[in-house]
């Protein structure tokens, strides 16, 4: 099957050491040499390059590997062909405009519900039976409504995706006024994937939704592209939606037959930097040397692209935010994000504003009032009353911020360094603790 790489970062950065890696998997140190495709946000434009040419062989992608762009937000794609043939039109990343935002989509797997039986063309290549209706070939999906029984706090991971699955879909925007404004080009069941997801959104929402309520509506799209082929689908995709931010997701799997497991790992790179050393080339950088204390790096691939790193794999259903290179797992999370400024930018839409009853987490807040309460202390005292403590599993911050007016001295542990990026940036804590 094909292969993902995606970067998504604090500061502009450049993408020439892991797309270095990447590129030789294109045909040299693995079998994916069906084409290859890149996009590169500058601005609110987009910058592509494809190519149906093996991209360890492809003289644009040496040019690219060299031509240090920096950009806040990128994917990569090389192809192994199982749908479609070796051309042009079938070389991911797909784009598109809605909202007046660019949208692109580059896809890893296997999507039954998007799949038609392929006629074999002249070159061997996979090709679809034109003659078919479109509508059987890319079906619509239901819209992104709020399940019914759903909270809007749903859980990430495994657990949370197999109960969707299993859910029933009720839609505020029912699929019978649901438009196919978006039509796939080429063959592939991945572009049919991008255009059923997008055509669900743009019927769904009138306003630019905030990156909760999309976080919410992609992961529910998601549930319904995997359900009723649960153990046959592989859908691992990246999405980007503008310059900042990017979704992720995974439901890993291998094809029958094969030992080959296709999932998606990510690493978060941030200060102190180190050494990294690429995989499938002779070839490390000391980032320390390279880069500053504001840069920070998130890299999402199929598969690890340094021997040195510690590199995490995506839970089965699980999807991700990425933006200031950091993940975000759950709605709440993205949407301080968007309170930090960071949602999506349009000029074509009205903006959506967040619930301010929604996507509040209360937990550390509850917490400085339970130990006030036990300290005989008002819940508005903003005295200090300890010399020093420590904020133990303090995950992005959240209850540094409560118990910052209290303590002279706070220090906050956990093990996740991700984690320890986010609540370094809150500039609650006088020391942080992997």
């Amino acid at each position: 099957m094909c292969q993902l790489l995606g970067m998504n970062c604090a500061t502009p950065t450049d993408f020439n050491f892991s797309f270095r890696g990447f590129k030789c998997r294109g045909g040299n140190t693995d079998i994916h040499a069906h084409g290859w495709g890149l996009a590169i946000y500058e601005g609110r434009g987009v910058r592509t390059f494809h190519d149906p040419l093996p991209c360890a062989e492809s003289p644009i992608a040496d040019m690219v590997s060299r031509y240090p762009i920096k950009t806040y937000n990128m994917m990569a794609h090389i192809r192994y062909a199982t749908q479609g043939a070796v051309s042009l039109e079938n070389v991911h990343p797909f784009e598109r405009e809605m909202w007046g935002i660019r949208w692109t989509f580059a896809h890893n797997g296997e999507v039954p519900k998007f799949t038609v039986n392929p006629q074999q063309d002249e070159s061997g290549g996979a090709n679809l039976n034109l003659n078919l209706n479109l509508n059987l070939t890319v079906p619509l999906l239901m819209g992104t409504g709020r399940m019914a029984g759903s909270s809007g706090n749903e859980k990430d991971g495994s657990d949370a995706a197999t109960a969707n699955a299993n859910t029933t879909t009720t839609s505020t925007a029912p699929c019978c006024q649901q438009t196919t404004f978006y039509h796939p080009v080429g063959d592939t069941d991945s572009e049919a994937v991008f255009c059923a997801m997008l055509n669900a959104l743009r019927s769904e929402f009138t306003t630019l939704p905030t990156l909760p309520v999309l976080y919410e509506a992609i992961q529910r799209l998601c549930c319904e592209i995997v359900r009723g082929h649960e153990s046959e689908t592989i859908f691992n995709f990246l999405l980007g939606c503008g310059q900042f931010t990017m979704f992720a997701f995974s439901w890993p799997g291998s094809r029958k037959g094969s030992q080959v497991w296709n999932g998606l790992h990510y690493l978060v790179r941030y200060p102190p930097f180190s050494t990294a050393k690429l995989k499938d080339v002779d070839y490390k950088v000391d980032f320390n040397e390279t880069n500053g204390e504001n840069d920070r790096v998130a890299i999402i691939a199929t598969k690890p692209l340094t021997t040195n790193e510690n590199w995490k794999e995506f839970k089965r259903g699980q999807l991700l935010m990425f933006d200031r290179g950091l993940p975000y797992s759950r709605p709440y999370e993205c949407a301080e994000a968007e309170r930090c400024g960071r949602g999506l930018n349009s000029r074509a839409i009205p903006r959506g504003e967040i619930c301010p009853f929604k996507y509040q987490y209360n937990i550390p807040k509850l917490l400085r009032m339970a130990v006030c309460e036990a300290l005989g202390r008002a819940d508005d005292d903003q005295t200090v009353w300890s010399e020093r403590a420590m904020d133990l599993g303090c995950g992005s911050g959240l209850s540094g911020l409560q118990f910052r007016s209290c303590v002279r001295h706070l220090t906050g542990v956990d093990l996740l360094p991700e984690l320890i990026c986010e609540a370094r940036e809150r500039g609650c804590y006088d020391r942080l603790v992997v």
